[in-house]
């Protein structure tokens, strides 16, 4: 009984490390189960994002045709079926995740949402309206807040406004940041997360995106233009859900303004450069981490 306690016990250290390491390496704006956190949530919330993002490589990464990242994805609600029917799942991370998810008493519907999310990635390219993109985001970016909630013991219905807010607003920021990296996916995956509608209204053709990814043309003032609509409108949507940095206390409100933070500085980096994001594709450096720390230090 002991040696199999200590097996379990290793496999668990094992798959918590690897899902802290993948988090990390993928999540460069925005701060992942970091050392704010408190120790008992650091793990938690490593494979929740571990869960999500290779989830979301299967969708996006590497050049497996159509039907086999949707079998793949298949294959991890497959394991998610399994865990709520009580069945032992066929892995050593859903294994891990599955005891988590009981032990924390998370809901399995956020789960499920995020591989509905990933699944639609791979076979949709276009969003015809802004309606269209929040219901995306519903999927892809919601339900982490609503885990995190969770984990917080939080949840409760005003809270989850303000954190379907905040990473809604978090998901159309990435989205903003990587409008070349999504277009320059090959052929059957190029994606463009921008209102088809709104940049018919803006004047902006599909062609000139390609023309400004390939370095070709140099993004106009329609396009500057078409920019600032779409980066006051998603500060407007961050600045909603802000006071929840302030409703969770301790580290876990200071993680939360750091995120809040991130996403602010993300949205003046693109402003700067007038939106030419395939020119100037804004990070976060060290002066700006500082600069976040010390807004989220200081509750501003």
């Amino acid at each position: 009984m002991t040696e199999n306690k200590t097996k379990t016990n290793f496999v668990v250290r094992e798959v918590t490390q690897q899902s802290l390491e993948h988090a990390s390496q993928h999540y460069e704006n925005f701060p992942v189960a970091s050392v704010f956190l408190p120790k008992s949530l650091r793990e938690p919330i490593s494979l929740i994002y571990s869960f999500a993002r290779q989830a979301d490589d299967f969708a996006d990464e590497g050049d497996l045709p159509i039907a086999q990242r949707l079998e793949l994805l298949d294959g991890f609600k497959a394991e998610l079926d399994l865990l709520q029917a009580y069945i032992k799942p066929n892995s050593q991370f859903f294994a891990v995740l599955g005891r988590m998810i009981s032990a924390k008493k998370l809901p399995f519907a956020p789960f499920y949402d995020l591989l509905d999310a990933f699944s639609q990635d791979v076979v949709k390219t276009r969003y015809q309206n802004f309606t269209e993109v929040l219901d995306y985001c519903r999927r892809s970016a919601n339900p982490i807040g609503r885990l995190l909630l969770h984990l917080y013991q939080a949840s409760s219905p005003n809270n989850i406004q303000l954190s379907d807010n905040i990473c809604s607003a978090l998901q159309i920021i990435n989205f903003l940041q990587d409008i070349a990296i999504d277009f320059q996916k090959n052929a059957e995956k190029q994606r463009i997360y921008m209102c088809l509608d709104e940049l018919s209204q803006f004047g902006i053709a599909e062609q000139q995106i390609n023309q400004y990814v390939l370095g070709m043309q140099m993004p106009d003032k329609a396009w500057q233009t078409f920019m600032q609509f779409n980066l006051q409108r998603v500060s407007t949507l961050l600045k909603s859900g802000k006071p929840l940095g302030k409703i969770l206390k301790g580290r876990i409100g200071f993680e939360m303004r750091m995120i809040i933070a991130g996403g602010e500085r993300i949205i003046t980096k693109i402003t700067k450069v007038n939106g030419d994001v395939f020119n100037h594709r804004p990070t976060l450096n060290f002066s700006d981490w500082l600069l976040i720390f010390t807004k989220s230090l200081f509750k501003l």
